[in-house]
């Protein structure tokens, strides 16, 4: 009987389908809605325990911190967000928010590096802001969002995710959603290949993808891009997340075959 080629390329079907299993293993479901309740909440909460698997965490306000941790198994973390969306160098606030989310008994911060004050040259203040909120969390996985979008040139983008790193963060987050310009793959690897440079940090800081991630395809160039810069052992949910409200359709139709799409296999950016 003739072997298979070992070295054979795994058909297009076959690479969605794993890029569907990581997604949904790395999946942040997030609902940051200025209006979300309880009962928006409960929903995400079922949607997070999905026929195929759990997602990693759901993501939400402060205020809905400690509800979502009674919805869910201790398998799916929670996270919640601080200094949320606008990135003030606000200290006190950030704390704030960020002991709000410690008491809630959520697992995640998710905190907006105060990205117009290192626009305006004041690394002082972003380092001071993040260092305080790091403390305040002590224990819990700390995502740092850089608002790509809005730092605009690579240089910047280079220079948030080194404070960051050097501030103590876990994972490097692209965007809030909140703005016009959210993930994309440059800023991917700016920010995978500071993480990949940094001489602490290189061997347990992951990354986080989110704003605008709506299908199994736009992840797998994501994942192509950690798999690059970190390795495989990269892609899971310690390292690697999607943050994202409506990509979990995508992955469950892909996940139950019923999407006939391809994946365009990336090269390095």
């Amino acid at each position: 009987m003739p072997q298979s080629k070992p070295n054979a390329r795994p058909n297009e079907t076959h690479v969605l389908t794993n890029s569907a299993r990581i997604a949904l293993a790395c999946l942040d479901l997030t609902s940051l809605n200025d209006a979300d309740t309880e009962a928006d909440i409960a929903q995400l909460c079922r949607r997070a325990q999905s026929p195929f698997g759990p997602v990693a965490a759901v993501c939400v306000w402060p205020r809905l911190a400690a509800f979502a941790r009674a919805q869910l198994p201790a398998r799916i973390g929670v996270a919640a967000v601080a200094n949320f969306p606008h990135g003030h160098a606000d200290v006190t606030a950030a704390v704030q928010d960020t002991q709000q989310i410690v008491q809630a008994g959520a697992q995640e911060v998710d905190v907006v590096l105060p990205y117009k004050a290192l626009m305006a040259g004041d690394e002082l203040a972003v380092t001071q802001l993040l260092r305080a909120v790091r403390q305040a969390c002590s224990g819990l996985a700390l995502k740092v969002i850089l608002e790509t979008g809005e730092l605009k040139t690579p240089a910047l983008m280079a220079r948030a995710s080194q404070l960051a790193l050097d501030a103590g963060a876990d994972l490097l987050k692209t965007s809030t959603g909140k703005t016009a310009q959210s993930a994309t793959l440059q800023a991917a690897s700016i920010m995978l290949a500071t993480i990949a440079a940094h001489p602490s940090a290189k061997h347990h800081a992951g990354f986080k993808a989110a704003g605008g991630i709506r299908t199994v395809r736009e992840t797998a160039l994501y994942e192509a891009l950690v798999l690059h810069h970190l390795g495989v052992e990269a892609l899971a949910p310690q390292r690697f997340r999607i943050g994202a409200s409506s990509l979990l359709a995508d992955i469950e139709a892909v996940l139950a075959g019923s999407t006939d799409a391809t994946v365009t296999q990336p090269g390095a950016y």
